[in-house]
């Protein structure tokens, strides 16, 4: 059985997600800042990470990750191989224009489109959905079922698509086409704000009325 923990992080107040089971280990998805609290939330429940998930690579999304990983030993970093222009660029992870530490994250393990990841017990497919950046994607665990989605589904909305690679035909398609298959009861986790469903989003995001 999976456990989630959210933390709301930073200046854009941004989700993220510490994942675990009952065997002391977890998953975090997307750090973005304050490594300090994501620490103490793991000291608390006496939790270690096995790897970190970025969903994209927007400076409110992994301005934790180096600290994260420093102080557990490099654990690896995973994300889609697309994104790795903007992981790397500080102009275009708008980290550089936000009057943050400019991020340009190295050694990122970069998977395809459906590539599957054996993590705290349960298997993960990462499902690539383009649009808030070419790179964006979303992590699905079909057991729960749960939905990792980023900033490419929102309740009700999706993410923006004006910033650097970002486009609106793209993320339409990513949410009708990709996210819609997934089952009415799977539970979406976003980026920033509440928690949805796939049923829900079919019925009520205004991508799915244009």
């Amino acid at each position: 059985m999976l456990n989630v923990s959210i933390l709301v992080l930073g200046p854009v107040q941004t989700d993220c997600y510490i994942v675990h089971n009952n065997a002391g280990t977890c998953v975090i998805i997307d750090p973005g800042d304050q490594p300090d609290k994501i620490f103490s939330k793991l000291d608390t429940l006496g939790l270690k990470p096995e790897a970190i998930l970025l969903t994209h690579g927007h400076f409110d999304h992994i301005g934790a990750v180096n600290a994260v990983r420093e102080k557990y030993s490099d654990i690896p970093v995973y994300a889609y191989k697309e994104e790795q222009a903007i992981l790397e660029d500080p102009v275009l992870n708008e980290s550089s224009v936000m009057g943050t530490e400019e991020l340009r994250l190295k050694d990122i393990s970069y998977l395809d489109d459906g590539a599957e990841l054996s993590l705290v017990g349960e298997n993960w497919k990462l499902i690539a959905t383009p649009g808030h950046t070419v790179g964006s994607c979303c992590y699905f665990v079909e057991s729960a079922p749960v939905l990792f989605s980023g900033d490419t589904l929102f309740s009700g909305s999706c993410g923006r698509t004006d910033l650097a690679t970002g486009s609106m035909p793209a993320i339409i398609n990513s949410i009708r086409n990709v996210l819609m298959k997934l089952p009415d009861e799977t539970m979406v986790l976003p980026g920033h704000g509440p928690n949805t469903s796939i049923g829900i989003e079919r019925k009520q995001n205004f991508i799915m009325r244009m």
